[in-house]
């Protein structure tokens, strides 16, 4: 049973009161490239990503966000530490939100300063606490909760809140416990859960198992690598549990000493268009694709595929609805799959 939560709106996005959980990553490129920052924006939002966060350093960069936050699809949340001057920047160049730590942006005065510029904005703030930032005697519970009362007694409680430890059992324990202390949306996510493999796994662990027990209103993938992968990896955790809507549904083989074509380049590539393609549209129009490697199970998987693709030497063959088509070059296989994909939406 999903754990009942106050309701939080994050530009066009509803956090926690029965709103789907939502997907979130973090850019990592130069806070003050307006360009750059928008490119990478527009990438993960065409993947299915619902907000994203930018790092806000300095004044400077917070005119940026205002500038990237004109023309991007999805809300953008600044992400504050130390400077509290930053915070009050960013919301008066249209952050959708902030996240920060009241902890670290100074005295009393000045987590009242932001709460004000917040309220008066209605701009939620993530209080984001983490392993590596607690002060001596704390937990992450505790370090949460007595943010969260900062803000409170300024009457402010527009409040998501984030808890992450670097490992699963730790990850599990404290999200529980804030779960039963609090009725504030719950941000989940591992921090530095590390590249890509390891990350992934540690992730799908301890998000998977939160999710399942009802608890977290929106994610965010830690990984050492392109935000776009934290959206895959976040996506797939929430198609597995039935909590977003199923992707285009691939079928490829692990390949083996028969294959003469670059299979798993191929297969990524094809999965990867086909992520953007259509995380926006209902699931009835994904159509079944499989890339096989060679004529062992390639014919029998492209009898029952949409649209299909089956490896020789340096070429593909190609069907759909289960009908040969022809024979495609390798360096032409992932441009005519996405040509039918696109015709069959």
């Amino acid at each position: 049973m999903k754990r009942s939560s106050r309701e939080v709106r994050v530009g066009k996005v509803a956090i926690g009161g029965g709103a789907p959980v939502s997907v979130q990553s973090m850019a990592n490129v130069d806070p003050h490239d307006a360009a750059a920052l928008l490119k990478q924006v527009k990438s993960v939002a065409e993947r299915g990503c619902d907000i994203m966060r930018l790092t806000v350093p300095d004044e400077e960069s917070a005119k940026v966000l205002g500038e990237v936050r004109k023309e991007s699809p999805i809300p953008l949340v600044a992400d504050i530490h130390f400077d509290y001057r930053c915070a009050l920047a960013a919301i008066e160049n249209g952050a959708d939100a902030l996240r920060l730590n009241p902890g670290n942006i100074g005295s009393r005065d000045r987590v009242q300063a932001v709460a004000r510029a917040a309220k008066a904005k209605g701009v939620p703030i993530r209080i984001g606490v983490n392993g590596g930032s607690l002060e001596k005697g704390e937990t992450l519970v505790s370090s949460a909760l007595k943010h969260v009362k900062m803000l409170e007694d300024e009457d402010f409680r527009d409040i998501v809140i984030s808890a992450k430890a670097s490992n699963v059992p730790e990850t599990l324990r404290v999200y529980r416990e804030l779960a039963e202390r609090t009725e504030y949306p719950l941000h989940l996510g591992v921090t530095e859960a590390g590249t890509l493999i390891p990350g992934a796994v540690r992730n799908s662990v301890a998000l998977g198992i939160l999710l399942s027990e009802g608890i977290g209103d929106t994610v965010r993938v830690s990984l050492t690598a392109k935000p776009e992968k934290e959206v895959k990896v976040a996506l797939e955790i929430l198609r597995s549990l039935g909590l977003r809507a199923p992707g285009p549904a691939i079928t490829s083989c692990p390949t083996c000493g028969r294959t003469k074509v670059d299979l798993m380049r191929i297969a990524t590539q094809v999965e990867d268009a086909l992520e953007t393609l259509y995380h926006d549209a209902p699931s009835e129009k994904f159509p079944h694709i499989a890339v096989m490697g060679c004529v062992v199970n390639g014919p029998g998987e492209a009898k029952g595929a949409d649209i299909a693709l089956c490896g020789g030497d340096g070429e593909f063959l190609l069907y759909v609805k289960g009908e040969f088509v022809c024979k495609v070059a390798e360096d032409e296989a992932v441009e005519k799959v996405i040509k039918y994909a696109v015709s069959a939406t």
